[in-house]
Parts: structure tokens; sequence; C-alpha cells
């Protein structure tokens, strides 16, 4: 076999036509082989004898894509100095593309005998783990276009590869939880006719099944269990894991660009599955632990802000690289739309406290590519001084959590509620507004992937997740849940209804809401968990969608209160409300008003009241602040919002002087929770009595 000195730079695998040219690095090793893996067991192993600032590289002429491959590291085993190289163990490339093959789990994986964790073991693990693969860049996009749809007109529906498309009715069976089923008409069809502008998939990056899960029967299935950040997980594709997943993925991005729908990648960059000290040697451990991970003070542990056992060394060149190199791969190369960062507060330490002027902020925002798309944190990790919901760049939008648990509480009757929830409302400006953010800064939710179900929101007080193996002991024990009066399952009429109530009550908020709304999938249908609120090692039909016959009167809500927002720039500021007179003759009144129940302007003493849970808002469609995008003015209906969160129905009083005629557009007390076209009439002054727990939506044309 010919081998040529080849280039440090692009790291990984690059096949160029007529061959392939390798590039790894590590500081840590003495040499580095290069082995080619054949489909008998057998290896052909290359020495990479070329260096260049620790990246070791050849260039082998005839290596075509579809190639499996590893490495070997030669050097110390030394874990008291945080060294574990070991060339028994065959690992993945950091930068592969393509990853084949799944972990086998046993002591072949591992860099030391069970029971010495201090020892090296020197039994082979190529036959029991993952391989690399080379893999073709070349892809015809033909005229694929990025929807580059503005944040103030997005609305994001969080979905599981394989959860959102296994129990589809009209995908054939072969595509079923593949990226292939994404592309799927049907699943097009019904992302678009519900609204959705942006489909923000769970980690698609290659993960691994964790050892005791598998042990215990289950598995990884949210998959926030990276090992390879280039790499589309090969679980998801329908047709190969030689490269085929990369094309697969390429597909199913084209045909969602096609229908003007947006992929967002949560990613998952603060850990690795590689875990703590007693973890396997997959990849970077074994290249290089201490450039690699964050250790502590004692070299043979691992410092973990993430509850994996183990972080990412946020100061690294080589880890900052490796992120950046990640990121732009998928925006350039895989035509993503943007990122939602798993953890996002690790990304942030840099020594150890969290810090907005860290490297890695610096380099996303300067650049050119990655700047660009959409960048959407989740503010918080586990570590001291981990919850950082408010405290990002201004880059950044948030997973805002101070939303989802306000609005929870609001709808539950927790009291003393109503001044944040109406900052909730209105786009959080206490959280955004000082920094010069926005709006839509605010992701705003009330379910996703962790934590319950809308369903099981309104269902169930407490956590059943005896599913987990764990005692019921895993997951979060605060839900800010409501049963509505049974835990579970009922048949009771009227629990059943007040239960649809609230569903729809948190659908309507979410999209009359400030700022960016995410759906959960399978909300719109009402799927339940059965309780379980930490299904991460659920992969069945507890986690999957199950698509009703026909959607249901949930669906049809869901998809008009989305539709209402698309409709109405007033739903979707992208400024904060002034709350005060409209500038100019054209409109004598307040951009916003608060009401009481009783038609009268909110004093501070309404505000503050312990059992307060009802109020009525006036948004001004006359008065938006902000231009359109060539400097013309806005202008749109203007609204009243009735919410009444309280255990008995409400008389309210329709405010004069802010209109003089009213349509009732969406009422959450009828079942189908909207009257498109035929709702009351109602006049300034009139009185409208709001069951428990509903709200009430009028219109006034411009």
């Amino acid at each position: 076999m010919q081998v040529w000195p080849g280039e440090a730079y692009p790291l990984g695998a690059t096949y160029d036509g007529a061959g392939t040219n390798f590039a790894v690095f590590s500081e840590a090793a003495d040499r580095i082989e290069l082995c080619l893996l054949h489909d008998d067991g057998s290896e052909t192993t290359v020495e990479l004898r070329e260096t260049d600032a620790c990246v070791r590289h050849a260039y082998l002429p005839g290596v075509m894509p579809g190639q499996r491959y590893g490495f070997r590291v030669h050097g110390p085993y030394a874990p008291e100095r945080g060294l574990r190289c070991n060339s028994a163990k065959l690992l993945l490339d950091p930068y592969a593309r393509a990853v084949s093959g799944a972990v086998k789990w046993g002591e072949e994986v591992y860099g030391y005998p069970f029971g010495t964790p201090d020892k090296r073991n020197d039994l082979d693990s190529a036959p029991h783990t993952m391989a690399s693969v080379v893999t073709n860049p070349y892809f015809d996009w033909g005229d694929d276009r990025r929807p580059r749809t503005e944040y103030h007109r997005t609305v994001i529906y969080e979905a599981h590869v394989k959860g959102l498309t296994m129990r589809h009715p009209a995908l054939p069976e072969e595509l079923r939880g593949t990226y292939a089923a994404l592309a799927h008409p049907a699943i097009i069809e019904h992302l678009t006719e519900l609204g959705i502008t942006a489909l923000e998939l769970m980690p698609v990056h290659q993960f691994v099944h964790d050892h005791r899960l598998v042990n215990m029967g289950l598995g990884n299935y949210w998959g926030y269990n990276t090992i390879g950040f280039f790499a589309p997980h090969n679980a998801y594709a329908s047709w190969g894991e030689r490269g085929q997943q990369v094309l697969e993925f390429k597909s199913a991005v084209r045909a969602l660009h096609e229908a003007g729908i947006e992929v967002i990648l949560d990613v998952v960059y603060n850990h690795t599955a590689e875990g703590n000290h007693l973890g396997p040697t997959l990849s970077f451990r074994g290249l290089d632990n201490p450039s690699y991970y964050r250790l502590a003070d004692d070299p043979r542990y691992y410092t973990d802000t993430t509850g994996t056992g183990n972080s990412l060394l946020m100061r690294s060149p080589q880890v900052l690289q490796l992120i950046m190199d990640s990121l732009r791969y998928w925006v350039s190369e895989m035509h993503v739309d943007g990122f939602r960062f798993d953890l996002a507060a690790t990304l942030a330490r840099q020594f150890h406290e969290v810090d907005r002027l860290s490297s890695f902020f610096d380099l996303v925002q300067q650049d050119p590519v990655v700047s660009q798309v959409k960048l959407i944190a989740e503010p918080w990790d586990v570590g001291e001084g981990g919850y950082q919901v408010g405290n990002f760049p201004p880059l950044w939008t948030e997973w805002n959590g101070k939303y989802r648990d306000t609005v929870r509480d609001l709808w539950r009757g927790e009291p003393r509620t109503l001044a944040e929830f109406a900052s909730r409302l209105t786009g959080s400006s206490d959280l955004y507004q000082d920094d010069g953010r926005r709006p839509l800064a605010s992701i705003n939710f009330v379910t996703c992937h962790d934590g319950f179900t809308l369903h099981d929101l309104v269902s169930y007080n407490t956590k059943h997740n005896q599913a987990n193996g764990e005692d019921n002991r895993d997951g979060e024990s605060y839900n800010r849940s409501w049963n509505c009066g049974v835990e579970g399952e009922s048949d009771d009429p009227a629990v059943l209804e007040l239960r649809a109530r609230q569903m729809r009550n948190f659908i309507a908020t979410l999209m009359l809401s400030q700022g960016v709304p995410m759906l959960s999938h399978g909300d719109e249908f009402a799927r339940t968990q059965h309780g379980n609120n930490n299904a991460y090692c659920q992969d069945g039909e507890l986690s999957w969608v199950e698509w009703p016959q026909g959607g249901g009167e949930l669906l049809e809500f869901t998809r008009a209160m989305v539709w209402l927002r698309r409709d109405h720039p007033v739903f979707r500021r992208r400024r904060f409300f002034h709350g005060r007179l409209a500038q100019g003759p054209q409109d004598e009144l307040s951009d916003i008003t608060w009401f009481t129940p009783q038609g009268v302007e909110m004093t501070q003493r309404d505000w503050t009241s312990a059992q307060a849970g009802a109020l009525t808002v006036f948004l001004n469609g006359n008065a938006i602040s902000e231009p359109g995008p060539h400097g013309e003015r806005i202008t749109d209906d203007s609204f009243l919002l009735l919410f009444n969160a309280t255990p008995k129905s409400l008389e309210f009083t329709v405010p004069v002087d802010h209109g003089r005629q009213w349509q009732v557009v969406a009422d959450t007390a009828l079942p189908e929770g909207v009257t498109p076209g035929t709702g009351a009439k109602v006049a300034a002054g009139d009185r409208l009595t709001l069951l428990d727990r509903s709200l009430m939506v009028l219109q006034r044309p411009v």
C-alpha cells in the first residue's frame, strides 16, 4: 500500500476523489497507527509518521468511501497523571463523518481490568467497538435554499427522529424511525398544516447506549450520550451505515427545506459517552485524555458539571476547535439551520464558574458561518451556579425555564403568580431587556422531551418512573403539575373535561405569548407517557408518538392557535411593549393595558394579591412600534385576552374606550376551543362569564 505524507488539515478522513487524507491530534501519544478494517475482521496497519503541531497524518491513494478505520495510540498509561493511552483499544476518529456498528459491552472496551481501575487492560477492543467510516463529501443539493425564517415568525417543534415516525400509519415499515421518514410527505404535511417553521431534532450525533442500560434491557433513547460530533447516528439510517446515513440525512434536510421548514439540531458538546474514570475507552480518552477532558485535582478522576461522569475541557484549544469545526460542518456540509445546546452553561465554564466572556462565546460571535444560524441555549447545568436563564450573550436565544414554571404555576392555581405571569406573557423583559436583547431571545415552552408530556402534566401530581429500573428515584420530583383531582387515567367525564380544558389553556397561552413558541412532539395529540417524566431510556411505545385517527379536537385547536399567531404580528412583536401611549395621532391608547375582570385598570394591589388569578390584557394592533422589512408601519387587529385561572367561574366586563365591537375567536371552555368566523359578537361594557380555568380571546378588526 502506498503511503504519502498527506496534510495536517483538515482533521479526520478527507476523500478527494482519488484517495483519503487521515489526520488526528494527540499530544499524549508516542506514536499512532491507522487501522484499515476489513470485513473478515483483519486489519491493515499504517503508522502515521508525519507530525505537525501534534497532528499525525498520512494520505492513502485508493482508499475510498465506505472504508472502515480506527486508530491505535501507543503511549503512557498512567492514570495518576491523567494519561490513558492503550494500543489495545481501537479508537474512533473524533472527526469521523460516519460511524459503523455499535459497542458490544464487555471488559474488552475498557482500558482497565474490572476491579482494578489503575491497571492497564490489554484485551483487544476491535471486535467489540464501533468503527469510523470514510465518507463521500459529494451530494446533489440541487437548488436547496435555507428558509432563513426570522425568529418572530418561527414556531419550533421539538421531535425525536424515531419517536415521531415509528407509529405513523402512512409510513412504510422500512422507513419508520429513520431520517428518510422525516422526509416522507405524511410527516411534512403534518408539520406544514400545523404551522411549524422549524423542526428541532433531539440528538442525531452518533451516540452510545450505556453499558448499564443495555444490561437492564434498555437503551439511551434520547441520545444525550455523544461519541461522534460529525457523524449522523447510524441507527436512524434506513439503508446502510457505511456513509449512507450521511446521504439520507442530507436528503431529509433538503426535503424539509423544500417545505419551508428549518432543521435545528439538539447538540451535546458538554460531555461524551466515555463517562467517568470507570467508563470505556472509545475515542477521546485513549487519544489524549488531559487535552479533551476537565480533570479533577487528582487527575485519575473527572470534574463533572453535567451529571454524566465527565465534562469537556472548554479552555483546551483542541476542544474549542473540535466544537467549532463540528458546528461549521453541520451548517456548511449538512445544511442545518441552527443548534440547541444541551446544558449550555457547561460550555461557558472556561475555568470553574460560568463566564459570559469565555472563549467559546468569543469564537461563536466572530465565526462567519456559525454566528449566522439560530443559536439556542439550554441555559443551565448541574454544577455550582449553573442556572443561567437570562445571562447568555446577545447573539443567543434561550430555553426560558422561568416561562415554563410560571405558566404551569398559573394554571394549577399557585398564589402570587399573576405579576410574573404578565412578564412571561410579554417576552420576559426582566430577563432580556437589560442587555439589549428582544422578546425573541425567549424560547417559550410548557413541555419538552425532559419531563411530563402535556397530557401527563394535567394528569399526574407525581412521577411514575418505575419502568426505568431506578426505583422511581430518577427524574424531577417537583413538576408543577396538577392531576385535576385524580392521579393517572380516569373515566370521570368531569375530570376528562377539565384536563382537556387545561391542555387548551397551555397551548393557547403559549401561542399568545411574546417570544418564540416551542411545541413538544405529540402534545398536539395529547400523547401520554403514563406519568414517566424521564423517558430517556424508553425506546418503545411508551415514548413513541401514537398517531390517532383524524387527529382529534386538540390537534385542530393547536393548529388554529398556531395560525392565529402566525396571522397576527401583535402576538409576535420584535420589541418589548412600552406600556405607554402610542406615538402620533393614529391612536390614543397604550400598546398594552392590563385590566381586572371588572374592566378597570390593574393597580399594584391587584397585582400583589395572593389570590389574584384572573385578568384581561389589551393588545393594541395599532401601536406596534417596530417597522416592517421596508420601513413601513405595521398595523394589526387589536385583541383582548381574558384569563381566568381561578377554580370558579368569573364574570368579566369588556373594557370601555378600547373598542366598541369585538368577536370571540377562541374560548378554551369549548371542546373545540375555537370558533373561527362564528364567534359571538360582544360590545364594550358587555359582561362575559368565563368558566373556571379557561381563557377567551376577543378580536377587534383594525
